[in-house]
């Protein structure tokens, strides 16, 4: 169902996260999740850009995506192995235990052409990761006329941040730190370019800088903890999709942001209601 008016592209990554101790994979990768969680969270349209193995794992996630209503007309399949992650849960809480490094997708970059960037123009919004191989073909997106949305990583290095975030709009990241140290972070972050970014902080909520103003979000109550992997994914989803929505809308920037991260803290705190990502496990041997 279409409650928000956005077209949201995701650029990257796809995975399949194997639990080990139930020898159970779930579909997923940053840029799958958010579109996947944007369309559960219902913006307009919602579609997945980027390679495919040819294995079990990659027929799995194509197999998902067109259940979960998500567009691939511009994804590939390639011959090789597809994304794939180890993880196991401690207390629902995720823990990685190693990965492919993307598989085939980290051995061919997308290159996007002129043929792409015609597809790429008819979403309000592409959104791409620390772990996707797309940081040279962000600036093709912006000079497209289309906002970027990036997700930086833990292991994110400062001259990693000063060379991505002058391409990106909304950046995104997570942080363990003190209040006052994320907040020094945004601002650096801001500092590089983006107009918002914001720092996701587990339980403390999340905290967000639009070059102006900082804004809080408490984190939503938890009713029931089955796995928390995708919460980080489900609030930058859910929170891109209503604050462009809002701000297609024209209204305030100040009200578009509280309103949007509240939203997002009460869908984030929902998903992690759910096994894996988003569901759709599949036994494997």
């Amino acid at each position: 169902m279409c409650k928000y008016d956005v077209k949201i592209l995701g650029f990257g990554d796809n995975v399949v996260d194997k639990y080990e101790h139930i020898k159970t994979m779930y579909p997923g990768g940053n840029c799958v999740n958010v579109d996947v969680y944007a369309k559960m969270f219902g913006a307009k349209r919602s579609a997945y850009m980027g390679y495919f193995g040819n294995d079990q794992e990659a027929e799995h996630v194509i197999h998902t995506l067109a259940e979960t209503g998500i567009e691939t007309v511009k994804c590939q399949q390639l011959e090789g192995e597809n994304g794939c992650a180890r993880a196991t849960l401690v207390d629902g809480d995720r823990v990685f235990l190693g990965s492919n490094e993307g598989g085939i997708r980290g051995e061919v970059p997308f290159v996007l052409d002129r043929f792409d960037l015609e597809y790429v123009r008819q979403f309000d919004l592409v959104h791409s990761g620390n772990y996707c191989f797309t940081e040279k073909e962000l600036h093709k997106i912006r000079e497209a006329g289309v906002l970027v949305s990036f997700d930086f990583s833990d292991d994110s290095t400062e001259e990693y941040y000063e060379s991505v975030a002058k391409d990106v709009d909304f950046a995104f990241c997570s942080f363990d730190g003190s209040e006052e140290e994320a907040r020094a972070h945004l601002e650096k972050i801001v500092s590089y370019g983006p107009k918002l970014a914001l720092a996701s902080r587990g339980a403390e909520g999340c905290i967000l800088y639009d070059g102006t103003e900082f804004y809080v979000q408490k984190a939503a109550p938890l009713e029931k903890v089955v796995d928390t992997m995708g919460a980080g994914d489900s609030l930058i989803s859910s929170f891109l999709v209503g604050y462009v929505d809002r701000t297609k809308k024209g209204v305030d920037q100040s009200q578009a942001i509280r309103e949007s991260l509240a939203e997002a803290a009460a869908f984030a705190a929902k998903i992690c209601g759910i096994e894996g990502a988003f569901g759709y496990g599949k036994i494997y041997e």
